[in-house]
């Protein structure tokens, strides 16, 4: 599917690449779009697993050295298989597994928030929870935009460059 992408891939070429029969694959699936959404689940796990591990690691840390290792952990969480999440991303819309990112949007946000809740004492923001929002939301669309759209060109030197920037954006935004 990430070869060829979801409107080209058929159920046939899925289940022989995966060395399975067309009935074993449709005892699983019900088709295309259930693979999709399947693949979507998985893929979410690991992101979050690594995320959920990152704000563990920093509970008890100061906001600066907190921030950038959650900068670095959504960068990469976007490593991880960037081909197979930009197809993803293209096809959540398609098989209606909105609620499956949003989910996930939910739980990085509640993890977020209860850093900022346990250091507010570090924090110069009136309102948690839409400070919560900007910085989550800038620090995903950064990782995503870079590793997706510019994969390419994305070293690890300019990762290390851009987690430097979202670190200074996002710190100097809280304080």
């Amino acid at each position: 599917m990430v070869k060829e992408g979801f409107d080209k891939a058929s159920t046939n070429r899925i289940a022989e690449v995966a060395g399975v029969s067309v009935g074993s694959l449709y005892q699983y699936y019900p088709g295309k779009e259930a693979l999709v959404v399947a693949v979507i689940e998985r893929h979410n796990q690991e992101i979050m697993q690594l995320v959920r591990g990152a704000l563990a690691e920093v509970a008890a840390q100061p906001l600066e050295k907190a921030v950038r290792r959650m900068v670095a952990a959504a960068i990469e969480a976007h490593r991880i298989d960037p081909k197979l999440h930009r197809v993803l991303a293209e096809q959540i819309p398609r098989t209606g597994s909105l609620e499956n990112v949003e989910a996930f949007n939910r739980e990085a946000h509640v993890l977020f928030r209860t850093y900022l809740e346990a250091h507010s004492a570090e924090v110069r923001v009136t309102d948690l929870g839409l400070a919560t929002y900007v910085c989550v939301t800038s620090i995903e669309a950064l990782a995503h935009t870079a590793v997706l759209h510019h994969s390419a060109i994305f070293s690890d030197e300019m990762a290390e460059r851009l987690i430097d920037e979202t670190t200074r954006l996002v710190v100097g935004y809280l304080q």
